[in-house]
């Protein structure tokens, strides 16, 4: 398989309302996370981090620029690989031990980085897919179900929606009806244990209060972003069979 530089590993595309999109092209799609980039007035967020096999703020000159806060939407090894790398760090309280200690269990990549599968093209240097971790990154803040981020001119509220997991968080930007959703809802193949009762009944609730949410676009935590019709479709296919 052919060795990716790190220049090549990050790709990156502006959207609308300041917000730049991030990526790691040769991770499969099912894999790989949307880094999301808020650009504010007095700091800019960063929502989730990627892998973290190579440094996001050596690559993406914007990341080095301003004061930044990054936010995990969770603590799955996908999501937040490079924490490390910023001084300001928030998620939720029931994840915040993960982002503190992470381990190859805790954070999922022992299941998902048992090999080289995961890419289209490997890591540079001495990438060891066995030998992968995350590597600590204690949080300053921890956000909980009503909490606000802000930038100075831009507020975000943060809605505790557990079911991919304990801490799993959105942040909604009700002025511009903007949605950063992670992993409780995306326009692809949603992953979560349909055999833990209690996972599935958090779930079921979290998808219920995403159904009349306003919302103009959904950026998701994998997959391209989308609008309110097709997060309601998500949504109610989720709710059709899982909601008993």
């Amino acid at each position: 398989m052919m060795i990716a530089t790190p220049e090549t590993w990050y790709q990156t595309k502006a959207l609308n309302d300041g917000i730049t999109w991030i990526y790691e092209p040769f991770i499969k799609d099912y894999y790989r996370c949307n880094i999301w980039h808020v650009r504010g007035r007095d700091r800019d967020l960063l929502i989730d981090s990627g892998m973290g096999v190579v440094s996001l703020r050596e690559q993406v000159a914007q990341l080095s620029e301003r004061p930044i806060l990054a936010v995990a939407s969770h603590t799955h090894f996908d999501h937040i690989g490079t924490h490390h790398e910023f001084a300001d760090r928030a998620v939720h309280p029931a994840e915040a031990d993960v982002l503190a200690r992470p381990t190859r269990k805790n954070t999922g990549a022992d299941y998902y980085v048992a090999d080289d599968s995961i890419f289209t093209a490997l890591p540079p240097g001495d990438w060891q897919a066995p030998q992968y971790e995350v590597r600590p990154a204690p949080a300053q803040t921890l956000l909980e179900e009503g909490n606000t981020v802000g930038t100075g001119d831009r507020n975000f509220q943060v809605f505790h929606l557990p079911g991919h997991s304990d801490g799993s968080i959105a942040l909604y930007e009700r002025a511009t009806e903007t949605l950063f959703s992670g992993d409780v809802v995306y326009d692809g193949e949603l992953a979560y244990d349909a055999d833990n009762a209690d996972e599935m009944r958090q779930y079921v609730t979290s998808m219920k209060r995403l159904l009349d949410l306003p919302v103009r676009v959904v950026h998701g935590g994998h997959y391209p972003s989308f609008g309110q019709d097709r997060m309601q479709s998500i949504a109610r296919a989720f709710l059709a069979q899982y909601d008993r």
